[in-house]
């Protein structure tokens, strides 16, 4: 891992009141490079070279929850999927897009969602519910 990557994830992790482990390091770089949100499993898939074991991965998910730098969600298969927070892709409850055929998954812009012209309810409008849209993804259709 490059330096200044290195050194952007430690100050990101050190200012959330966390130590920066080496686990820890790791599993932030990795949802920061994923572009969809991962479960524990695939995390624990992805680092298995670097020895850790899967409790401590899954505590490293459960700290940065906690601390506001990952956001988990269940996209309705009762698995918790976890995506970095950033930007316009913050902690409150944005779309998904879940492929029916091979399960790939896709953050979606609330903006791409219409609500339809009626007034939207106020837990939608305040961003207190998680929308999931089911369907068959461009490369499976």
């Amino acid at each position: 891992m490059a330096t200044k990557k290195l050194d952007e994830l430690r100050t990101a992790v050190r200012a959330r009141g966390l130590r920066a482990t080496p686990s820890r390091l790791a599993v932030l770089a990795l949802l920061r490079a994923s572009a969809q949100p991962v479960s524990h499993a695939e995390v624990t898939a992805r680092l298995t070279d670097g020895g850790w074991d899967p409790a401590t991965l899954y505590r490293n998910l459960i700290d940065f929850t906690e601390v506001g730098l990952v956001r988990r969600t269940d996209l309705g298969d009762h698995v918790w999927r976890f995506e970095v927070v950033h930007g316009d892709h913050d902690t409150t409850a944005h779309p998904h897009f879940v492929c029916i055929e091979c399960g790939a998954i896709e953050c979606l812009l609330a903006s791409e969602l219409v609500i339809g012209r009626a007034k939207a309810p106020r837990a939608v409008r305040q961003r207190q519910v998680e929308v999931r849209v089911r369907g068959v993804c461009d490369a499976c259709a």
